[in-house]
């Protein structure tokens, strides 16, 4: 007897919407921006406790929110985060290209 096929679905691109979780867009962007900090930490190959005093956090903290602990962290101060490694966020506003569909929230990081 074989083991049946998976279900499987395409997503839309956010898996915290994909498992209908209610603030889907803001876990999603949260989680962008914690991918841009590791980048920026590996890419200076910091140790966590040399990067967390960089951030004015603790390593315990920082562990926490690179193993994906987003809930307690704002956004606003993941932003404040990259830019204490010299990165400059910018947000930009403008339509949605497919009217009365809402808007969604992106971080395109930019190549180094």
């Amino acid at each position: 007897m074989t083991d049946p096929e998976p279900e499987a679905w395409r997503s839309n691109g956010n898996v915290f919407a994909d498992l209908e979780l209610p603030d889907a867009q803001e876990l999603h962007l949260k989680s962008s921006l914690v991918i841009e900090l590791r980048r920026q930490i590996e890419g200076r190959k910091l140790t966590q406790t040399a990067a967390a005093t960089i951030l004015g956090i603790g390593q315990a903290d920082l562990s926490k929110l690179l193993r994906g602990g987003l809930r307690g962290t704002s956004v606003e101060r993941l932003m404040r985060m990259l830019t204490a490694f010299d990165q400059d966020v910018e947000i930009t506003v403008r339509p949605h290209p497919e009217a009365g569909e809402g808007g969604r929230i992106t971080v395109t990081p930019v190549p180094a």
